[in-house]
């Protein structure tokens, strides 16, 4: 028996949340790997991945940071594999002396012990100036006071041969807050993941290249009765280590002229969104761009319950979806769809075929495809 091909799949937990899984530093990474592993091929965002100190390259996995996914699921880019991206690193001028040197101390000891090619290392003519702040929905968010140091800086990573960029900015903090005490008993959202998303999102948008953040923070105090979750934020002094790791091999960001063919870009090697299988989101969480630019597809989306402050379900959008209990099943319906096996057929009871009678219209009752199956009736796959 020959392996099945790989079956390409988004995985989307959105940042600042407050999901129950992957609503901290890397708390979804098992999740992450156990997908890649059922689905040969995987695309996910940067805050799936990061785990401050703590990290896992798997070249199954693509990191693609959020702006770019979305663009992705729309078919404005398509993502090529590379071997090494050349990481540039940009400071922001408001990091504190010892503080900006355990950073850059961070990435020589990645260069020294990973091999990772990283440089040059541009810094702000000035503080980038980052609030925090919350939505409504109790989600995390933030601003920068000065994008345009954020841009220049990054514009001259690129003219410099930076393909890649880690940014590093200094952000406000109080260690007696509520909040902050709330997230590390394991409740409650991370504060600081909205804004960081806006960093990259503005950086990777505007330069058209691979891009995630590291926040720059003072190191908390020992606290015994840490959430397991919260642990692998205060190992160090630092979360770039975690960064530069998955920006070392994130993809090459490719644009698409609109209509273009599926080989038009560049070459066999091209991971498109027509490639895409299915993707997995938390089923309280379904309204993001990525989300719905696959469901309009009609690429199977997988919900699975992963509580968080949000709910924007699939009742409230109107969408049809397979719905799963945890991860684990999650990677089950992979596998079945990767297979070419209807989930419906896992189901009890089973439901009856539906018979179309010969003398409607031509096209009354014609039949919609299924989770995973193309208009062809083929299911999609590519290799990654």
């Amino acid at each position: 028996m020959t392996a099945s091909r790989p079956l390409p799949t988004l995985l989307v937990i959105p940042t600042g949340i407050g999901c129950e899984l992957g609503g901290y530093a890397g708390d979804g990474l098992p999740a992450a790997r156990l997908l890649a592993a059922a689905s040969g091929c995987l695309i996910t965002h940067p805050n799936v991945m990061n785990g401050a100190s703590l990290y896992w390259s798997d070249s199954r996995i693509h990191y693609v940071e959020g702006s770019a996914l979305d663009r992705f699921a729309a078919a404005a880019i398509g993502l090529r594999p590379v071997r090494r991206q050349r990481l540039g690193l940009l400071l922001d001028a408001g990091i504190e002396a010892e503080l900006r040197w355990r950073h850059l101390q961070v990435a020589e000891g990645c260069r020294a012990s990973l091999g990772l090619e990283i440089g040059p290392v541009v810094t702000t003519d000035e503080p980038l100036e980052v609030m925090l702040s919350q939505g409504a929905s109790g989600a995390s968010w933030g601003h920068l006071g000065r994008p345009e140091l954020l841009l220049r800086a990054g514009q001259m990573l690129k003219a410099a041969g930076a393909t890649a960029i880690a940014v590093v900015t200094r952000f406000p903090e109080d260690n007696s807050s509520e909040a902050l005490a709330a997230y590390r008993q394991g409740a409650g959202v991370d504060s600081l993941a909205g804004a960081e998303a806006v960093i990259s999102h503005l950086l990777s948008r505007e330069l058209g290249l691979p891009c995630a953040h590291a926040p720059a923070l003072s190191p908390l105090p020992l606290d015994p009765c840490l959430d397991p979750r919260a642990a692998g934020e205060e190992l160090g002094y630092t979360f770039l280590a975690c960064v530069l790791v998955g920006l070392s091999r994130a993809p090459d960001l490719v644009p698409l002229a609109p209509g273009s063919g599926p080989l038009s870009a560049a070459g066999a090697d091209l991971l498109r969104i027509e490639d895409v299988g299915a993707v997995v989101a938390p089923a309280g969480a379904l309204g993001g761009a990525a989300v719905l630019a696959c469901a309009e597809r009609g690429i199977p989306v997988i919900a699975v319950q992963n509580p968080c402050v949000l709910n924007v379900s699939a009742a409230a959008l109107g969408l049809e979806v397979l719905e799963a209990e945890s991860y684990a099943a999650a990677a089950g319906l992979l596998v079945a769809l990767r297979e070419g096996i209807s989930p419906s057929a896992l189901v009890r009871p089973l439901q009856r075929l539906t018979a179309i009678s010969a003398d409607r219209p031509s096209g009354a009752g014609a039949s919609h495809p299924g989770p995973g199956q193309r208009r062809d009736g083929t299911p999609p796959h590519a290799p990654c």
